[in-house]
């Protein structure tokens, strides 16, 4: 993609004039050095009617940081408040103030608060302004040595072993690169299961700790990157994993395996329709190779 244009006209206002007074201003925070925290989301702070922030100790704290007083009234916005402040805050956006709206790290909205009262705004016709900055997805997805052309990211990975393991499948035949969040306490579980349900060698890299003091990148297959994080791992986990490379699939082998189905009491149908789930066969082909087989072998 080519870069844009410098804007030689711009100035340290959140967005451009909308014809409406009335804002929501999402705005990137630092992830951990507060020299990313960028002009605008300085004047941001000082302006901004309300600042909607997940933690109010830790926006003030910013603001301390960069030598800026906030300028307007400051609410808590996080998960637990989330539904219920959003009301009040469409009403003051229509009402005509500028609501800039401040996780604890990255761009709000992105497994962060954000967006029930982007969602609010945008059925309201209200208008919706960001401030581009730190991302801990795309600063992973930069820094894995992986492809980034295209890539799907999936939020947190499931707690529960069988819910992971679920979602660990969904992945198997995914020929995008996948970006996830994950709590250093369940790490090497989650990369055990991987190895074992998208295989050992598939690449992967962890990044712990991005852009502050203790920034660490491991890269690896994925059973090596789990014995290392069977040792302990600490901070803030996004991890990357390489998609898969593309394979026709063996509709015999896939046949076999329905077979196997059927023989444990289900339904043929149901058998082909199991056993190619993400394998990219066509359910027909292995229906028709069982029927075949059948009719060659009517024993």
């Amino acid at each position: 993609m080519n870069a844009a244009e410098p804007d030689t006209h711009s100035t340290d206002d959140p967005a451009p004039d909308t014809g409406t007074t009335g804002r929501l201003v999402l705005a990137a925070t630092p992830m951990g050095q507060v020299g990313d925290a960028s002009p605008r989301l300085r004047s941001a702070l000082q302006t901004a009617d309300i600042v909607a922030a997940e933690d109010t100790r830790r926006t003030r704290a910013l603001a301390t940081a960069l030598g800026v007083e906030i300028g307007g009234r400051v609410v808590s916005y996080y998960d637990q408040v989330e539904a219920a402040r959003t009301p009040g805050l469409v009403e003051a956006i229509a009402g005509g103030e500028t609501v800039l709206l401040v996780t604890d790290a990255g761009m709000p909205s992105v497994s962060d608060p954000g967006y029930r009262i982007v969602v609010a705004c945008a059925e309201a016709g209200l208008p919706v302004t960001a401030l581009p900055g730190p991302s801990a997805v795309t600063t992973a997805l930069a820094v894995s040595a992986l492809p980034s052309e295209r890539f799907c990211f999936e939020g947190f990975a499931p707690r529960k072993p069988g819910a992971r393991a679920d979602w660990l499948r969904e992945l198997v035949t995914q020929p995008r690169t996948a970006v996830f969040f994950e709590s250093p306490h369940r790490l090497a579980d989650t990369l055990a299961a991987a190895a074992e349900i998208l295989g050992p060698d598939r690449r992967a890299a962890v990044c712990r700790e991005m852009t502050k003091t203790y920034e660490e990148v491991r890269r690896g297959g994925l059973a090596e990157l789990a014995d290392w994080a069977a040792g302990g791992v600490r901070g803030e986990i996004t991890v990357v994993i390489a998609g898969a490379v593309p394979t026709e699939p063996d509709v015999e082998e896939l046949a076999d395996r329905a077979e196997e189905l059927v023989a444990g009491g289900m339904r043929l149908k149901d058998a082909c329709a199991e056993v190619t789930q993400g394998s990219g066969a066509s359910r027909r082909d292995v229906y028709q190779s069982v029927l075949d087989r059948r009719r060659a072998d009517p024993s």
